[in-house]
């Protein structure tokens, strides 16, 4: 299955669509000497309604199609796709596309720094409804931290408000305060809370505003580039295999000129992009 003789690429970052951008910002301002390939899904997105046969399915082609591109890491900025398709892809694909490349998820990283977050074990989770059907992140605290409790509540609304920018308007307030009185509702008392999604931080300011003042909000960007950091360090020889031309390249499966607009607010620098079909 393995067409690509490269032996050396930028680092791959993948998301359904935009959120994965959130994630990409913080790597590269802890990284930026790497080169990065940065593939949104957009014409096929959200994933977090969608089955795990489906999101394995793109996901799965995803990676493929950075791989050609000369991608030795690829990461899943996505906590969908970390939740339904990266162990497969794992465990199932990689062995019989090629076992020297490597695809990491958002999930695990997270997981592995709420420990040193919450207080009293009670950890609440936001995310979309396939990453709180798939129980990716009860599972994963469950084995880290066997007596933490986890409060998850599904936000179907929220990712749309993002990719249609309305994250920051007034009509934003009712759907996330909604949110954010269920999942508190389960629990009062919980004082962590996960944006299991890559989208939430450009709901940041809404979702702090009702969030109780004695729990923490939890992003992601700044817990996935130091596990990134502390992963290239471990594993030299993948360190070797990414190239280092400070440069990054965006591409989508929809319409570019869209994109290369979202992309510029989400990154917050100018970003040019390109359509590619996989």
């Amino acid at each position: 299955m393995n067409n690509e003789k490269a032996t050396k690429g930028a680092i791959g970052v993948f998301d359904s669509g935009y959120g994965g951008l959130t994630i990409l910002r913080e790597i590269r301002r802890a990284m930026p000497q790497y080169d990065y390939m940065y593939l949104g899904d957009n014409a096929r997105a959200p994933y977090g309604t969608r089955s795990f046969d489906i999101v394995y399915q793109f996901t799965l082609e995803a990676v493929q199609y950075l791989f050609k591109q000369g991608c030795q890491l690829v990461i899943l900025a996505c906590n969908t796709a970390s939740a339904k398709a990266l162990r497969s892809i794992q465990q199932r694909d990689l062995p019989l596309i090629d076992p020297t490349r490597r695809v990491l998820g958002v999930i695990r990283p997270t997981v592995e720094k709420i420990g040193e977050i919450s207080c009293n074990g009670h950890v609440g989770i936001f995310g979309t409804p396939g990453t709180v059907q798939s129980q990716s992140y009860d599972i994963e605290i469950t084995k880290l931290f066997p007596d933490f409790k986890v409060y998850s509540q599904s936000c179907p609304m929220w990712v749309p408000l993002v990719e249609n920018c309305e994250y920051d308007k007034p009509g934003a307030d009712y759907f996330v305060q909604q949110e954010v009185d269920r999942l508190f509702g389960q629990e009062p008392s919980i004082d962590a809370v996960i944006l299991g999604c890559t989208h939430y931080p450009l709901l940041f300011d809404k979702i702090r505003q009702y969030v109780p003042q004695s729990a923490r909000v939890v992003t992601q960007g700044e817990i996935v580039a130091e596990s990134l950091c502390d992963y290239l360090r471990r594993h030299p020889d993948m360190d070797e295999r990414c190239t280092k031309g400070g440069s990054c390249q965006y591409l989508t499966t929809e319409n570019a000129t869209r994109f290369s607009e979202m992309a510029s607010i989400f990154m917050q620098e100018p970003a040019t992009a390109t359509r590619i079909i996989l």
